[in-house]
């Protein structure tokens, strides 16, 4: 590697520690369905989120709780103490695609038709709006 690249990841790593952000990785459902979730929940504070996805119906709000409660663990081992009541939000959440299993199905007159299932990969970012850069 070499030394300015060196030097930009050095970078990006100090970074990172000063974000607080949780992902979860290939989840099988298609990216299209986590989003509908995922935009449920972008900007709210995390209580009032945590309440929303809790009584949603769609089968991803599970996986999204989840990775809401990761985060607010994450952000409160960084800083030694307990997240109050309204002190922390939601600043970025984004479902990006991850690995398409192709499968085939099959169909008539020996032909196949082709099945794809989905998978996501989704990360949260939670941070006081204190600290709100």
């Amino acid at each position: 590697m070499g030394a300015r690249k060196h030097i930009k990841a050095e970078e990006r790593k100090a970074a990172l520690k000063t974000q607080y952000f949780a992902k979860l990785k290939g989840v099988p459902s298609s990216p299209r369905k986590m989003r509908y979730v995922v935009d449920l929940v972008r900007g709210m504070e995390v209580n009032r989120a945590l309440g929303v996805l809790r009584f949603t119906k769609k089968a991803a709000a599970a996986d999204v709780e989840k990775l809401l409660r990761s985060a607010i663990a994450n952000w409160e081992a960084k800083n030694d103490r307990k997240a109050e009541d309204g002190e922390l939000f939601i600043t970025k959440i984004f479902v990006d695609e991850g690995v398409t299993l192709k499968r085939m199905r099959p169909a008539p007159q020996g032909r196949g038709y082709r099945i794809r299932k989905r998978s996501n990969h989704v990360t949260l970012y939670v941070d006081s709006k204190t600290n709100d850069k």
